[in-house]
C-alpha cells in the first residue's frame, strides 16, 4: 500500500476531509513522530529517514534537497501545504519525475490579515501599551495613523493584491512594484505602479510579498534600508531570508526606520535578541497562514 507522509504541525493527527479521501484512494497515512520535524531543522540524513518509504509528502517547511530525494526512490509527489518552492529543489525533482505542487489559492487572505495585524501593532504600539495597561500604568502616548498614509507593496501577486484591497478599504494610498502586474486589478483598485527606488522613498509602510530565490535573498539590506522614507515601517510576512536582520536592526536603531513587523525570520525558529529587545518591533512565529480555514483549504 503506498504511503502519504503528512508533516505540517497543524495537520498532524488531524482527521480533516483529506484523510478519508486519501484512504479511499488506497493510501496509508503516516505522520512524523516529532511534530517539529517540518520546521526544517533536521539534517538531510534525518529528513530522508523520516520520509523514507513515502510515495507522496504533504510537506511543510522541511528542506527536500536533491540529496534527500536521492534517498527516496518511491517518492512521486511533493505537495507543499502553503506557497513558495524555496525549500524544495524543484530542478532535482523534475529530473527525477517527482511532481511538486503548492496551494496558491489557500492562504493569501489569511496572510494579508496578518500584514495588518503587524501593521496596527507597530503603528498603534499595541504590545507596549498592553504591557502598560496590565501594569497599571497610564501613559499618554501618541500613535501613528493608518488612514491617508502610503502603503508600498513589493510584489503584487495573490497576497499582495489581497493586502492592497484591505489597504484601500482603510483609506490608504497604495503603490506597488511588480514585474508582471494584473493590469485590470491595478486599474480597478487605482494602484500606482512605481519602480523600486520610488517604492522605498514614498512608502510609510512597506510590505514584502515576493518569493525567495537567488535574486531576492538578502535583498532588503543596509543599502535598501538607507533609501527608505524617514519614519517608515517594514512588514515582512513572506520569507525571512529576504531581509538581512543585522542591517534591519541597525536601521531601526539609527534610522530611517521607525519600526518593523515580522512574521518570518532569517534563521527560523531563532530570533535575534536585538529584535526581541526592541519596543518598535512586533514579532509573530510564522503564523500568517495559520487559520483553521486556510489549513483545510
Amino acid at each position: 500500500m503506498p504511503t502519504v507522509m503528512i508533516t505540517p504541525e497543524l495537520l498532524i493527527n488531524v482527521r480533516g476531509p483529506w484523510v478519508p479521501e486519501l484512504e479511499h484512494a488506497g493510501f496509508q497515512i503516516q505522520y512524523p513522530q516529532d511534530s517539529a520535524f517540518t520546521r526544517g531543522l533536521c539534517s538531510e540524513q534525518e529528513t530522508a529517514r523520516v520520509l523514507d518509504g513515502a510515495s507522496a509528502v504533504i510537506a511543510g517547511g522541511e528542506y527536500i534537497t536533491a540529496a534527500v530525494q536521492d534517498c527516496l526512490p518511491k517518492l512521486r509527489v511533493i505537495a507543499r501545504s502553503g506557497v513558495g518552492f524555496d525549500r524544495v529543489d524543484v530542478a532535482a525533482a523534475t529530473a527525477r519525475g517527482i511532481v511538486v505542487t503548492i496551494t496558491p489559492t489557500a492562504n493569501h487572505e489569511a496572510v494579508a490579515e496578518q500584514v495588518f495585524a503587524l501593521l496596527f501593532a507597530v503603528a498603534k504600539s499595541v504590545v507596549v501599551n498592553d504591557a502598560h495597561a496590565r501594569a497599571g500604568r497610564w501613559p499618554l502616548m501618541l500613535t501613528e495613523p493608518i488612514r491617508t498614509k502610503t502603503l508600498g507593496i513589493f510584489g503584487l501577486g495573490r497576497i499582495g493584491r489581497s493586502t492592497a484591497i484591505r489597504a484601500k478599504a482603510m483609506h490608504m494610498r497604495v503603490i506597488a512594484t511588480e514585474t508582471a502586474p494584473d493590469e485590470q486589478f491595478v486599474r480597478e483598485c487605482k494602484i500606482e505602479l512605481v519602480d523600486f527606488d520610488t517604492l522605498l522613498a514614498r512608502s510609510d509602510y512597506l510590505s514584502i510579498h515576493c518569493p525567495l530565490n537567488d535574486q531576492t535573498e538578502g535583498m532588503f539590506n543596509c543599502d535598501v534600508f538607507s533609501r527608505m522614507k524617514e519614519g517608515s515601517v517594514l512588514i515582512n510576512t513572506a520569507r525571512g531570508k529576504l531581509v538581512v536582520e543585522a542591517d534591519l536592526i541597525e536601521s531601526l536603531r539609527s534610522g530611517p526606520l521607525f519600526g518593523a513587523g515580522l512574521d518570518v525570520f532569517e534563521h527560523e525558529p531563532h530570533v535575534l535578541p536585538a529584535l526581541v529587545g526592541r519596543e518598535n518591533v512586533c514579532l509573530t512565529p510564522h503564523l500568517g497562514s495559520a487559520t483553521r480555514e486556510t489549513r483545510i483549504a
